[in-house]
C-alpha cells in the first residue's frame, strides 16, 4: 500500500483545493455544468481522454492495464442539494453541498491522479472506469420531468441514466465512498429504495370572497389528501422501513382566488420493491380520497426513484480489508445488518452487479441541513482516495482473482440491466385518477 500512499500524497494540494473550489460552486442534478467542467479540466491535465455525457453533465474515462482481468467502476457524485438557510449556500439559488458530494469529487480526483502512477498500476489486471456522475439527490422533480418529456433523460437519477445510456456496460464490480457526519469510517449492509411522486390537485378558481361556493379548492383537497396519508401511517409495517414525506411545492397564486391548482412532491421509501409498491398504492388511495372529498380531480405522476441498496457481502469485506491496510490508525464501523433509511441510485447498480457504498468521516452538522460542513478534508477526501485505491488494488491484483470471484458468486436480483430497467419502467404511471360521470358516478384509477 506504500505506492498508493505516496501517489495520493503527491496530489494532496490538488485534492484539497478541489474540495474548496467545488464547495463554492454548488449545482443541483442535471445542472452541474461548472462542476463537470472543473473536473473535466483536471482529468485532462492528468492525461485522461473523456467520454462526455454531452446533453447532461458528467463523464466517464477508463484506464486499461493491458492485462486481462476485470473492470472496476469508481464513481463520484457531482450534484448539490438545496438549503436556502445554509450560511454558505448560493444566495440566488439556495444550492449547497450539504451532503458532501464536493468531497467525493475531490476524492475521485485523488483516485484519478494516483492511478497515473505506473507503480500503482504495476500489479493490477483489467480496467478501471472512473465516472463523474450527476443527479444523485432526487429533487426538483418538476424540472427533471421536463427533461424527460424533452427526451434529454429517461431516468431521474444520474447512475440510472448512465446505466441506461450504456456507460456502465462491461463493468464487473462498482464502488464509491460517501461522506458521513459519523466519527468512524463505516461499512453497512445498505439502504432503502423509493418511488418518486409528483401530484397535481385540480380544482376550479373563483373569487375567494365574492363567490367561493362557485370554486373547488385544490388546496383544501391537497390538505385532505395529506391528512389521509398521515392517517395511514399506522398501517405501514415497521420492518419495511417505509418513509412517506410529501411537500407542497405550489399552493395557489392569489390570496383572493380559490386555488385552482396545487402541486406536491413526495417519495415513498421502503426496504424492498414490494414494500415500496404496497405503500405507494395506499398513498395514492389516500391522496385520491382527498380530491374526492372536495369534488376535485388529481393527477399523480409516479416515476421510478431508486432501487434498494444492497451492498455485496464480498465487497463489504474487500472494503474492510482495504481500510485496515491503508488506514491502520482509523476505527471501522462494520455491520452486515445495518440498513439506512436514505436512498441512493447506487441501489440501482446493486440490483445487477456487486457494489460497495461505504462512508468516510470528516463532516459535521446535520446531513442535508443548514449546519453541514466538511471540517476534516484529510479524512473526507485524502483518506477516502487512498481507501478507494486500496479497494481497487485488492480487486485487481493477482490477475483480478478476487474481482472475478466476486462477480462469479454474485446472485443479482435482476439478470441484466435490460431486465432491471424494464421493471423500473413498470413503476411509471401518470394521468388523472378520477372520472366524474354526469349521472353522479365516480371511477377511480389507483395505479
Amino acid at each position: 500500500m506504500k505506492n498508493i500512499n505516496l501517489a495520493v500524497e503527491k496530489y494532496r494540494d490538488v485534492i484539497l483545493k478541489a474540495e474548496r473550489d467545488i464547495w463554492a460552486t454548488p449545482e443541483t442534478g442535471y445542472r452541474e455544468v461548472k462542476t463537470s467542467a472543473y473536473m473535466e479540466k483536471i482529468f485532462r491535465e492528468l492525461g485522461y481522454e473523456l467520454k462526455l455525457a454531452g446533453d447532461i453533465p458528467g463523464f466517464i474515462t477508463e484506464i486499461d492495464t493491458g492485462r486481462e482481468g476485470a473492470t472496476v467502476l469508481v464513481l463520484g457524485e457531482i450534484d448539490s442539494l438545496i438549503c436556502g438557510t445554509h450560511p454558505e449556500c448560493d444566495k440566488e439559488t439556495g444550492y449547497v453541498h450539504s451532503c458532501g458530494h464536493h468531497a467525493q469529487c475531490a476524492a475521485l480526483i485523488g483516485v484519478a491522479a494516483a492511478l497515473r502512477d505506473p507503480a500503482v498500476l504495476a500489479d493490477l489486471s483489467g480496467k478501471i472506469r472512473l465516472c463523474a456522475v450527476p443527479a444523485e439527490e432526487l429533487l426538483e422533480i418538476e424540472y427533471r420531468t421536463e427533461l424527460k418529456k424533452k427526451g434529454i433523460i429517461k431516468y431521474f437519477g444520474g447512475k440510472s441514466e448512465f446505466l441506461h445510456r450504456g456507460y456502465f456496460d462491461g463493468v464487473d464490480v462498482a464502488l464509491m465512498v460517501h461522506t458521513t457526519v459519523a466519527e468512524k469510517f463505516a461499512i453497512r449492509r445498505g439502504s432503502i429504495g423509493c418511488i418518486s411522486k409528483r401530484v397535481i390537485y385540480k380544482g376550479k378558481a373563483s373569487h375567494a370572497g365574492g363567490a367561493p361556493q362557485k370554486g373547488i379548492n385544490a388546496l383544501y383537497a391537497a390538505n385532505c389528501g395529506i391528512n389521509a396519508v398521515n392517517a395511514i401511517r399506522e398501517t405501514l409495517v415497521e420492518a419495511d422501513k417505509v418513509r412517506i414525506h410529501p411537500i407542497i411545492t405550489s399552493g395557489g397564486e392569489a390570496v383572493n382566488a380559490i386555488p385552482e391548482t396545487v402541486t406536491l412532491e413526495s417519495y415513498v421509501r421502503g426496504l424492498t420493491f414490494d414494500a415500496i409498491t404496497s405503500a405507494n398504492a395506499k398513498m395514492n388511495r389516500a391522496l385520491i380520497g382527498g380530491a374526492l372529498s372536495l369534488g376535485a380531480n388529481i393527477e399523480i405522476i409516479d416515476t421510478p426513484g431508486y432501487g434498494p441498496l444492497v451492498n455485496s457481502t464480498d465487497m463489504m469485506y474487500i472494503a474492510k480489508e482495504a481500510a485496515e491496510l491503508i488506514l491502520p490508525d482509523e476505527e471501522i464501523d462494520f455491520s452486515l445488518d445495518k440498513v439506512g433509511t436514505g436512498c441512493t441510485d447506487m441501489g440501482d447498480l446493486s440490483q445487477i452487479m456487486p457494489v460497495i457504498h461505504p462512508y468516510a468521516p470528516g463532516s459535521t452538522g446535520t446531513s442535508h441541513g443548514n449546519d453541514y460542513y466538511v471540517i476534516d478534508p484529510e479524512r473526507a477526501c485524502v483518506k477516502s482516495a487512498k481507501w478507494q485505491c486500496a479497494m481497487i488494488k485488492l480487486l485487481l491484483e493477482n490477475g483480478a482473482e478476487r474481482a472475478k470471484q466476486i462477480k462469479r458468486d454474485f446472485n443479482p436480483p435482476f439478470a441484466s440491466k435490460e431486465e432491471f430497467l424494464a421493471f423500473q419502467d413498470t413503476l411509471c404511471c401518470e394521468g388523472n385518477r378520477i372520472e366524474y360521470g354526469e349521472d353522479g358516478s365516480v371511477s377511480v384509477k389507483l395505479g
